[in-house]
């Protein structure tokens, strides 16, 4: 007997996340940029207080939790203290139970009320589940909801009149509480605690809507005599205690040192290998990310790859799913989660993912937050995210039991990429950036005073937070939805203005994807506004959980898109243009031999065709027209200008010094963004002639596409001026103040911009430094490069 099991073949061991590291790093040594590993802590504990109710001290114990980290302990005594308390600790440290001793404290000892506010439904989803689960552990009485778009009709009158802790977001609050709120009395006299979850997310415009939103809520529990307290927590950021602060208009007491164990982390930065040494050219990031997870997979690690685009995610599940899945008969083991899906899918995911069914998981940002899924071993991201604090917050969904991680940056070929992993030094001891957002940003301001007098009436002499409402009634009683009469300010439209205020985008409406195969017609997905014109227009490969439905027709106006089921081997890529002008001048400066300025500005977007790009190889099989609504937009920007006779002194041909102004903007985008810590949808660049000439290109178009034809080629008309015009603009209507503080600082941007160019060890331009160049100009003999660095040099203090 002994014998026999001595002959059966023992299960290979699965490697440790330590373990792949070092396989990764020896087999992948010219390709490893960077490798460093961030040893694991012990936990810091400390005795559960003292003052804790008895109920819930007894519920804690039956979970198996009998002490506190030492973050959670501070924050039970400031909170217990009375003050506002952001609590930023990496992921996985326990941030919830932070806020969870002090609400459910208050509402056995006093009946007091909590109100939770979190970015996504998954998140409240996820920490209504851990409260029923305290409930039941020691059966305490409490009744916690979630209050969204999914709840159902004859639920909300329950949650409203019943909810010891009502679990929301800030659009619900903004659209269906604070506008109803005298339906929430109740709720509202009790309120004891404001709970708001990963505060690192609400910057840029939707922080900016976040905080007017706030305001309005301090507002109305004002008008029901409370004042409540606050509780926030974040991933870490390098101004946790500021920006909370700036959110809720209060002083904050910050807590960002955790005392939650963590296991060791290996953290590898991956360069991909250089195919094409003339150009620059490497391998695309989605390949090297899909060759690592494939790795990871084979190894028995659960592994989760973060792609920066929804497209990205589907093309990447394909490739993994044809690998891992390709017998119909066995589970799956790789699935997608991405926004556009719908809520019975999303949850299917998230169970499968807690339960540990899948092995790869291949997601955009819409997992970087906090949601539970379960135990993971290895992180691969596809693409830098954009700042430090989101690469932190990304790797810490590895290694949440204490085991050890490994963590993977796959750069792709956009400059910032390229300086994090050429930089190893650098993202090793960059500290996390800092968020930022503009409350007082007038269209914004606009909106919110709106909808604050549609709940209250405003009184001479009220407040909007630190904001004199009086200018902006003003407009409101002139345009005939105020009434002013004896020094109060009445609603009197019929109008309902949240409504009509998206706290996340532009414009309202989002698309539904009707599947017609086979005769019936079955909602599938939907997608945003502002995504709908890239990638539902006719003929557009739309692919959910990797399977490709073709757009056969787009109601705009309807907001749907028909699909049917296809079976192709290709996928599609929007080809869109920018057409930018100038429309008031309020700053000018010089700028060397040229000139800078900021103003207003008008920016027109229209997509005009779609690129057939075949699976695998990646190569161009075919275009398509595009016919849809141009997209509007009057913003604020910051631009330089080079006058002709500078341009013909220094350069031989018009289309050189577009050149030169394209790679000037591409480098000049790069460093911006860095300098007022800017997401790339809220600052965008374009280079135009200033006066409404089609001369803008978006990236993927390429260079050499400077007007929109169809044709795609670059068109100068000889018989006006030509003053080619680099753009940096506020992608938000009315601007968003990021455009400003690039006018004021623009020397010190174009020196970095400059030494970004000068500093990439390319021959004529690569994508790390001036963008995607034309095989064309290269064969020319014509360097990008140099023209870009001609061009910041043309607008130099000392030119």
């Amino acid at each position: 007997m002994n014998a026999i099991l001595h002959a059966r073949p023992l299960p290979a061991p699965v490697p440790s996340g330590g373990q792949l590291a070092r396989r990764l790093a020896d087999r992948y040594a010219d390709r490893v940029t960077g490798q460093f590993t961030i040893e694991g802590q012990a936990a810091d504990l400390r005795p559960l207080p003292r003052d804790l109710p008895p109920a819930l001290a007894g519920a804690l114990q039956a979970r198996g939790i009998r002490s506190l980290y030492s973050h959670q302990a501070q924050a039970w005594d400031a909170a217990r203290a009375g003050r506002h308390v952001v609590v930023a600790t990496p992921t996985a440290s326990g941030k919830s139970l932070c806020y969870t001793l002090p609400v459910v404290s208050a509402a056995l000892e006093q009946g007091a009320k909590a109100l939770y506010l979190f970015p996504t439904k998954a998140l409240a989803q996820d920490q209504v589940a851990e409260l029923l689960e305290l409930n039941a552990a020691g059966n305490l009485g409490l009744r916690a909801a979630t209050f969204d778009g999914d709840t159902p009709g004859d639920a909300r009158q329950a949650i409203r009149l019943n909810g010891d802790i009502v679990v929301s977001n800030p659009d619900m609050l903004h659209q269906a509480i604070l506008p109803h709120h005298t339906k929430w009395a109740q709720f509202f006299e009790n309120l004891r605690y404001v709970v708001i979850d990963e505060v690192h997310t609400y910057r840029g415009v939707f922080g900016s809507h976040v905080a007017n939103v706030i305001r309005r809520l301090k507002r109305v529990c004002a008008f029901y005599g409370v004042r409540p307290q606050f509780i926030l927590c974040s991933a870490t950021i390098g101004n946790a205690a500021e920006h909370a602060g700036a959110l809720i208009e209060d002083a904050v007491e910050a807590i960002t040192a955790s005392g939650a164990p963590t296991g060791d982390k290996h953290i590898l930065l991956w360069n991909p290998p250089v195919v094409n040494p003339d150009l620059g050219i490497r391998a695309s990031a989605r390949s090297q990310a899909n060759r690592i997870a494939r790795l990871a997979i084979k190894s028995g690690l659960k592994t989760m790859v973060f792609c920066q685009s929804r497209l990205m995610v589907e093309v990447l599940t394909k490739y993994l799913k044809e690998v891992f899945d390709h017998d119909p008969r066995k589970p799956r083991r790789i699935r997608a989660y991405r926004g556009g899906y719908l809520p019975t899918e999303r949850r299917e995911v998230e169970r499968e993912m807690r339960s540990g069914k899948i092995d790869g998981i291949v997601s955009t940002s819409a997992l970087e937050l906090g949601v539970d899924i379960g135990s993971l071993d290895v992180v691969v991201l596809n693409g830098y995210p954009g700042s430090i604090a989101q690469t932190w917050q990304r790797f810490g969904r590895a290694g949440r039991r204490q085991q050890p991680s490994i963590g993977v940056l796959v750069a792709s070929s956009q400059p910032l990429d390229q300086y994090v992993v050429r930089h190893p030094e650098f993202f090793a001891s960059a500290t996390p950036e800092q968020a930022r957002i503009a409350p007082d940003q007038p269209l914004i301001l606009m909106d919110h005073v709106r909808c604050a007098a549609f709940e209250l009436p405003f009184a001479d002499g009220d407040a909007f937070g630190p904001v004199d409402p009086g200018p902006w009634l003003e407009v409101l009683v002139e345009s005939g939805v105020l009434h002013q009469e004896g020094g109060r300010f009445e609603w009197i439209a019929d109008s309902y203005p949240a409504q009509a205020v998206n706290l996340r985008s532009v414009a309202d409406g989002n698309f539904v994807v009707v599947d017609r195969t086979g005769g019936r017609q079955t909602i599938i997905a939907e997608v945003d506004y502002s995504a709908a014109a890239l990638t539902l227009y006719e003929g557009a490969i739309h692919m959910v959980q990797s399977e490709p439905y073709q757009v056969e027709r787009l109601d705009w106006e309807g907001r749907k898109a028909y699909v049917q089921q296809t079976h192709v081997d290709y996928y599609t890529d929007a080809i869109d243009y920018t057409k930018l002008k100038v429309l008031d001048e309020a700053d000018r400066g010089a700028a060397g031999q040229g000139s800078a300025h900021h103003g207003e500005v008008h920016v027109l977007r229209r997509v005009s065709g779609y690129k057939k790009i075949r699976f695998h190889t990646h190569e161009n099989i075919g275009y398509g027209p595009v016919t849809l609504p141009d997209q509007e937009l009057h913003t604020t920007a910051c631009w330089w200008q080079l006058p002709q006779q500078v341009l013909d002194a220094h350069f031989d041909s018009r289309q050189d010094a577009l050149d030169g102004f394209l790679s000037a903007a591409y480098a000049l985008h790069l460093v911006a963004m860095v300098s007022v810590m800017a997401e790339g949808r809220d600052l965008q660049k374009a280079v135009g002639s200033g006066d409404g000439a089609w001369f803008a290109t978006a990236d993927q178009a390429g260079r050499g596409q400077i007007r929109s034809g169809d044709s795609g080629e670059a068109v100068v008309d000889a018989t006006r001026g030509f003053t080619p015009t680099l753009f940096l603009y506020d992608n938000y209507p009315g601007g968003v103040g990021l455009s400003l503080p690039l006018f004021e600082q623009r020397e010190a941007l174009r020196v970095q911009a400059l030494d970004l160019i000068r500093a990439c060890p390319c021959a004529h331009g690569c994508p790390a430094c001036v963008g995607p160049i034309l095989a064309s100009s290269e064969a020319a003999g014509k360097s990008v490069k140099a023209a870009g660095a001609q061009v910041l040099e043309l607008l130099g203090a000392a030119a």
